[in-house]
C-alpha cells in the first residue's frame, strides 16, 4: 500500500497464494470470474483453474494452447464459458456431461453464458468477434446461432443480468432487451483517440437495472427505466438515463460497486525522476461517492503488484464477489484480494496510530463480533502506552475500568506503579470491595504516603475502611513518626481515626479533645463513651458548650445532674450555662439548684435573671429579693416584693427609682387594687408629666374625676386639653360598647325564643315501635279504628291518658312523671291525640 496516512483506509489488501502462486511462477493470468464458491481462473497457456477462496487448485482444464480471453459462469456455478485466443469456444457443465465446443476463424474475445442456463428453457450464451452471437438450444438439442449486432469492430467486452445484455464496442456501449430482443441504447465513448484494444472498457451491473460504464479517464451510470405507455409509439418499451457521469484522474481498468459507492482500479503512468521517461507506475484502487456531474473520493490506495512496470491497461482486470464485498485485482503475474476492513482491522489501525482510548471503545461496542483483539489486552496496552507517555492519573484511573475485578492484575499494576515512583497516582483509584487486594498493597501505599505527605496519608485512612489493611502495623508506624513530631495535628487526628477502627475509643477521645476536633462528639454517641468523659466535662464544655449541654442533658441517665454540677463547680460561668439550658427544658428537674441560680444569673446572664425568677417556683423569694437588692435590679426587686404581697412599695420603687408613670400605670393595672391606684394618684399630683400620663391612661379603670379634684390650681400640666379630649372620648366609648352590647344581647335571646318555640311546635312521630311508659304496652291500639287518647310530652315519653295520674284540678298543665322525678325541669305542654 501506498504510505501510511492519518485517515484510516478503507480495504484490506492480501496477496492470493498457496495453488495461486505455483501457476503464476510459470503462466500469467489473462482473465478470472468469481463466482461465491470458487474462483475460475485463465492463463495465457490456454488453462483454467478452478481454485477455492484461499488459491488452492481444486480443477485443471487445458482448453487451448493459447491465451484464455474470458471465462463466463452461470449464476448456480454449475455451468462455465470459455473463450480463447484461437477463435475456441466451450460451454460445459462442470458436474455434468453438458459441453458445446465451437471453432470460430477468428479470436473470440467475449463469452457471457446467461445467467439462469440451468434451467432448460434459458439454454442461452453470447461470444463476441467481429459479430455479437446469440447461442439458443433448440429442437434435437442443437444449438441455433443468430447475430445479435455486427459492422462496428470487434466486440470489446459483455456483461449479461436478468434479461439485458450490455456489450461494448469499437464505436460505444449497446444495451439490448433479450424479451423484446429490441436495442434500447447506445452510449458513445467519450475519447475516440484511445485504442479500444490497450484502453478497453469495463462494465458491470450494480443490479438489475443500473450498468456501469468506465471508459478511458470517463465514468458513467445509467439507469434502465420503463417508458410510458403514451410514449411507444414505435420506440423499445424500456429506455436508458445517465443519472451519474464524471471523469477521473486515471484511466479505468476495472469497476465494482460498493453499497451506493463505487470501487474504481485505474491504470497509472507517471513521470520517473531518474530518466524523465513515462512509465508504468503502481496502480491504484479508490473508493468514489458518484455526483451528478463529479465525484468524492473517499479512499485511494496504490497496489504493489508483481510486475506492475510492464503492464497495461488492458493487462489489469477487477472482479468481485458480491454477497462478501471482496475484489479481486488481476494481473498477468499477480492476484490481490482487497476486502472491506471490519472492527478487528479498525482496531488494529487505531493501535497503530496509538489510538488507544478509541480502540478500546470500539472493541467495547463490538465484542461479540471481534475475533482478533480482546477488551483487556487492549486495555493493558492502554495503561502501558500512558505510562510511558508520564500520564500517571489517567492511566491510575483507567485501571478501574480495565482490570475491573482481577485481583492479579491489580497487584501487578501496583507494582509496577511502585518500581516508577507513582503509588500515590494510583492509590485513590484501589479497589476498597469487590474484589479486595492483599492487604500488604495497601499497607505498602500507606507507607509510601506516610513517608512524604501527611495530609494525604490522612485522607486515604479517613476513606479506606479500616478492615483493607494490619491496623497495628499503620498505627505503629504513626506512633513512629509521632516520636519525631508530636505536636502534629494531622498525625494526631489520623491517629485518632486508627485507634477508632482499632476499637481503642478511650486513647481516641483523648487526642480528639486535646485537638479539641469536631468528631468529639460524634465519637462519644456513635460508640456511648458517656463513661469515659465523666471527669473530663469541662474539657467538653470549654470546646462547645452548647454541644456538650445538649449532649449531656439528652443522656441524664449515663451521667446525672448532680455529677455534672460537681464536676462544674471551679466554673461557674459553664455552671450557669449548663443549669440554664436544664431550667428551659424542665422547670422542675434542677429545682434543687435554683437558689444556686439566682446568683449565677445575677452574675452572668442578667436579661434572663427576671423570666428565671417569673418560671421558677422552687426559687427562694427573700435570697433572690437579698440579691437583687444588693445588686440594686430595680426591675427584678419590683418584680418579686409584688409576688412577695407588698404591692405598695413595689409602686414606690417603680416611681422613685424608676420614674416611670407608664410602668407604673402597667403594675397597677396588673394588681388591679383600689389602694394602689390611690398610692398613684398621690405620688403623681404635684407631678404635672405624671398627671399627664394618668389623664391618659386610667379613664378605663378609675374615675377620672377623683384625679382631676385633687388637681390644684393654676398647676400647669401638658397636654390637659388633649388629655380631657381622650377621657371625654373613652367615656363615649364605653357607652358605645355597652349599648351595641345590649343589642346583640336582645336579638340574641329574641332569636333563641323563635327557635325554641319553632322546635316545640313540630310534630312528633308516633308509630307501633313507640309504648306507653306507665304500662309498658303499645301506645297505638291495635284496632285502629277505636278512638284513643295518648299524651306526648316534650321530652318524647309518651303516656295513655288513662294511664296519667288525674291532674290537679287547680292547674291543669301536666307533667311527666319521669322527668320530674329525675328533676330535669319543665316537661311541661302536653300534646293530646284522638282519634
Amino acid at each position: 500500500q501506498e504510505d501510511e496516512s492519518e485517515e484510516e483506509p478503507k480495504l484490506k489488501y492480501e496477496r492470493l497464494s498457496n495453488g495461486v502462486t505455483e501457476i503464476l511462477q510459470k503462466d500469467a493470468a489473462s482473465c478470472m470470474t468469481v463466482h461465491e464458491k470458487f474462483l475460475a481462473l485463465g492463463t495465457h497457456y490456454g488453462k483454467v483453474y478452478l481454485l477455492d477462496v484461499q488459491g488452492n487448485i481444486t480443477q485443471k482444464f487445458d482448453v487451448s494452447p493459447v491465451k484464455i480471453n474470458q471465462i463466463s459462469l452461470d449464476e448456480s456455478g454449475e455451468h462455465m464459458g470459455v473463450c480463447s485466443e484461437d477463435g475456441k469456444v466451450q460451454v460445459f457443465g462442470l458436474y455434468s456431461a453438458e459441453e458445446f465446443h465451437e471453432t470460430f476463424d477468428c479470436p473470440i474475445k467475449i463469452v457471457a453464458v446467461h445467467p439462469h442456463f440451468v434451467r432448460s428453457h434459458f439454454k442461452q450464451f453470447v461470444t463476441g468477434g467481429k459479430k455479437l452471437l446469440l447461442y439458443e438450444r433448440g429442437w434435437m438439442n442443437r444449438w441455433k446461432p443468430s447475430v445479435l449486432h455486427e459492422g462496428e469492430g470487434n466486440i470489446r467486452n459483455v456483461k449479461w443480468r436478468g434479461h439485458l445484455i450490455a456489450w461494448a464496442n469499437n464505436m460505444g456501449v449497446k444495451i439490448l432487451d433479450m424479451i423484446s430482443k429490441q436495442r434500447i441504447t447506445n452510449v458513445p465513448r467519450d475519447d475516440i483517440s484511445l485504442r479500444p484494444d490497450m484502453y478497453p472498457c469495463s462494465l458491470c451491473w450494480k443490479d438489475n437495472l443500473t450498468l456501469i460504464i468506465g471508459w478511458g479517464n470517463s465514468v458513467k451510470i445509467c439507469s434502465v427505466k420503463e417508458r410510458h405507455a403514451s410514449e411507444m409509439r414505435d420506440l423499445p418499451n424500456r429506455y436508458v438515463e445517465i443519472v451519474f457521469q464524471f471523469d477521473t484522474e486515471f484511466y479505468i481498468s476495472g469497476l465494482a460497486p460498493l453499497c451506493d459507492q463505487l470501487v474504481i482500479l485505474s491504470y497509472v503512468k507517471e513521470i520517473s525522476e531518474k530518466t524523465e521517461v513515462e512509465c508504468c507506475a503502481r496502480p491504484r484502487l479508490d473508493i468514489v461517492q458518484p455526483l451528478p456531474e463529479s465525484c468524492e473520493e473517499i479512499s485511494s490506495d496504490a497496489l504493489t503488484v508483481r510486475g506492475f512496470q510492464e503492464n497495461e491497461c488492458r493487462d489489469y482486470h477487477l472482479e468481485y464477489s458480491e454477497g462478501e464485498s471482496l475484489f479481486y485485482i488481476i494481473s498477468p503475474r499477480d492476484v490481490v484480494v482487497a476486502k472491506e476492513r471490519d472492527q478487528d482491522d479498525h482496531i488494529d489501525w487505531l493501535l497503530e496510530k496509538k489510538k488507544y482510548e478509541e480502540a478500546l471503545m470500539a472493541a467495547e461496542i463490538s465484542q461479540k463480533t471481534i475475533k482478533k483483539h480482546k477488551i483487556l489486552d487492549i486495555g493493558l496496552a492502554y495503561i502501558n502506552h500512558l505510562v510511558e507517555k508520564g500520564e500517571y492519573d489517567l492511566a491510575a484511573r483507567k485501571c478501574q475500568k480495565i482490570l475491573g475485578k482481577n485481583t492479579e492484575l491489580w497487584e501487578f499494576e501496583v507494582y509496577k506503579f511502585k518500581e516508577i515512583g507513582q503509588l500515590k497516582a494510583i492509590s485513590r483509584y484501589l479497589p476498597r470491595r469487590d474484589p479486595v487486594l492483599k492487604p500488604l498493597i495497601y499497607e505498602m501505599v500507606l507507607h509510601e504516603f506516610l513517608e512524604s505527605d501527611y495530609e494525604g496519608f490522612a485522607t486515604l485512612i479517613k476513606e479506606w475502611p479500616g478492615d483493607l489493611y494490619n491496623n497495628t502495623i499503620i498505627v505503629q508506624a504513626v506512633v513512629d513518626h509521632l516520636k519525631k513530631d508530636p505536636q502534629n495535628r494531622t498525625l494526631l487526628r489520623t491517629l485518632a481515626e486508627l485507634y477508632t477502627y482499632d476499637q481503642r475509643y478511650g486513647r481516641a477521645l483523648e487526642i480528639y479533645l486535646t485537638l479539641r476536633h469536631k468528631d468529639v462528639f460524634q465519637l462519644i454517641h456513635k460508640h456511648n463513651l458517656f463513661s469515659s468523659i465523666r471527669d473530663k466535662i469541662v474539657l467538653l464544655m470549654d470546646f462547645d458548650s452548647e454541644k456538650a449541654v445538649d449532649m449531656l442533658l439528652d443522656n441524664e441517665d449515663k451521667i446525672s445532674i448532680d455529677r455534672v454540677v460537681e464536676e462544674l463547680e471551679n466554673r461557674p460561668e459553664l455552671q450557669h450555662v449548663y443549669l440554664h439550658k436544664l431550667f428551659k427544658r424542665d422547670h422542675h428537674k434542677g429545682q434543687r439548684y435554683h437558689e444556686k441560680q439566682i446568683s449565677l444569673y445575677a452574675e452572668y446572664d442578667r436579661p434572663n435573671l427576671l423570666p428565671f425568677l417569673r418560671d421558677s417556683t422552687h426559687c427562694p423569694l427573700e435570697k433572690a429579693l437579698e440579691i437583687c437588692q444588693q445588686r440594686n435590679f430595680v426591675e427584678e426587686t419590683v418584680y418579686l416584693l409584688s409576688r412577695m404581697g407588698n404591692s405598695r412599695s413595689a409602686l414606690k420603687m417603680i416611681m422613685e427609682e424608676l420614674q416611670d408613670v407608664d410602668k407604673a400605670i402597667e403594675f397597677a393595672k396588673e394588681q388591679d387594687d383600689g389602694e394602689l391606684w390611690e398610692d398613684l394618684i398621690l405620688y403623681s399630683i404635684d407631678k404635672p408629666p405624671f398627671i399627664t400620663g394618668l389623664l391618659n391612661n386610667i379613664g378605663t379603670h378609675v374615675d377620672p374625676i377623683l384625679l382631676i379634684h385633687r388637681i390644684k390650681e393654676g398647676m400647669e400640666i401638658p397636654n390637659l386639653r388633649d388629655s380631657l379630649v381622650k377621657i371625654l372620648q373613652d367615656y363615649n366609648l364605653q357607652i358605645l360598647l355597652r349599648e351595641g352590647c345590649k343589642k346583640i344581647l336582645v336579638a340574641d335571646s329574641l332569636s333563641l325564643l323563635k327557635k325554641m318555640h319553632r322546635t316545640q311546635m313540630k310534630g312528633v312521630l308516633v308509630d307501633e315501635e313507640n309504648i306507653c311508659e306507665s304500662c309498658l304496652s303499645p301506645i297505638l291500639p291495635s284496632d285502629a279504628s277505636k278512638s284513643f287518647n295518648v299524651v306526648v310530652f316534650h321530652c318524647r315519653h309518651m303516656f295513655h291518658k288513662e294511664c296519667l295520674p288525674v291532674s290537679n284540678t287547680v292547674s291543669p298543665v301536666q307533667f311527666c312523671n319521669i322527668c320530674s322525678a329525675k328533676h330535669r325541669g319543665p316537661g311541661s305542654a302536653i300534646l293530646e291525640m284522638k282519634k
